[in-house]
């Protein structure tokens, strides 16, 4: 299974790389925001803007792309 650490990644490129890397690859993805409000709401709303399903995986901030 693909995954995308957002660790340490600056704000304004997130929004880009879940673009790519959601779009481009076939799920089940795994994303890992931490604990991070903003990357955690900007993955949420990036689903919710493509029709994509996302779970919440685990408590520290690990979501599975379905």
């Amino acid at each position: 299974m693909k995954t995308l650490d957002l660790h340490g990644i600056r704000h304004e490129e997130v929004e880009r790389l879940l673009e790519n890397f959601i779009l481009l690859n076939n799920p089940p993805l795994t994303v890992i925001t931490g604990n991070s409000e903003y990357m955690i709401t900007t993955l949420v709303q990036f689903c919710i803007k493509h029709d994509i399903r996302c779970e919440q995986w685990a408590s520290n901030g690990e979501f599975k792309i379905l």
